[in-house]
């Protein structure tokens, strides 16, 4: 049955927008278009990108997920070498419900489908981490309804430790204020009366997290779940460096 859903989620997919050209024309899109529109709504504050220097591609982006904002502007917020490397998983049945929103959001933003309930490590993602593309994963495996940080599936906890690469963990605040789930377009928020002004949001990078030798997917995804807190110490402390070797492998337990 997996390995039936995953021939069927790939079958789903738009490779030709991973091209030379595609990714040209998405270039264009996020750094001009998207970038336009969530400027006008927001003004979005970066921290933490020195995590990326010198970390040895590929790698996988845990981000929050609260809004269709945050795909656009995570996007963004990358080095564009980087970017251009990237790819997004994208719930099958909500964005490749027909073959124009397929290409169309598969061209603007690098998505790859996967089918919720079956794990990022079941559909074509392992592959193209395999061929070196870097993946961003929404871990709650839908938009939070109230801009809290759900449970994480551990789907990304597998493909790090059997691929041996780092998860980076990507807290994004306050793109659900400027659009919550439900909500067809962005807005301004409104000071007083007919005054509006734009969302503060942050994308904030976080250390690298590398599987440990003998830990569970839940133990990783709980350190995670840790570094996208809100508490600061919380992310210093999800970050030390394990005292043990890598392990290419984890316990699913």
């Amino acid at each position: 049955m997996r390995g039936q859903s995953a021939s069927r989620v790939g079958q789903l997919d738009v490779p030709w927008a991973r091209s030379g050209v595609g990714r040209a024309i998405r270039e264009v899109m996020i750094r001009g278009v998207f970038r336009a529109i969530t400027g006008f709504y927001t003004c979005a504050r970066v921290t933490g990108r020195e995590h990326l220097d010198g970390l040895r591609e590929p790698v996988l982006f845990v981000a929050t997920h609260a809004s269709h904002m945050d795909t656009p502007m995570l996007l963004a917020a990358l080095p564009p070498a980087c970017r251009r490397r990237t790819v997004v998983a994208a719930a099958a049945d909500y964005f490749y419900a027909s073959r124009p929103l397929a290409h169309a959001v598969s061209l603007s933003f690098g998505t790859v489908p996967i089918e919720r309930g079956a794990g990022v490590d079941a559909g074509p993602l392992p592959g193209l981490l395999r061929e070196g593309w870097n993946l961003v994963v929404f871990a709650e495996g839908t938009r939070s309804r109230d801009g809290s940080v759900g449970r994480l599936r551990a789907g990304a906890a597998v493909l790090a430790a059997e691929y041996d690469r780092p998860i980076v963990p990507v807290r994004i605040s306050g793109t659900y204020a400027a659009m919550p789930a439900g909500r067809g377009w962005p807005r301004r928020l409104r000071v007083s009366g007919l005054v509006r002004r734009r969302h503060p949001v942050e994308i904030r990078f976080g250390a690298p997290i590398r599987v440990r030798d003998g830990e569970t997917r839940k133990q990783v995804m709980e350190r995670v779940r840790l570094a996208l807190a809100d508490d600061p110490w919380a992310h210093v402390a999800s970050s030390r460096p394990s005292r043990s070797a890598h392990s290419s492998s984890v316990s699913r337990e």
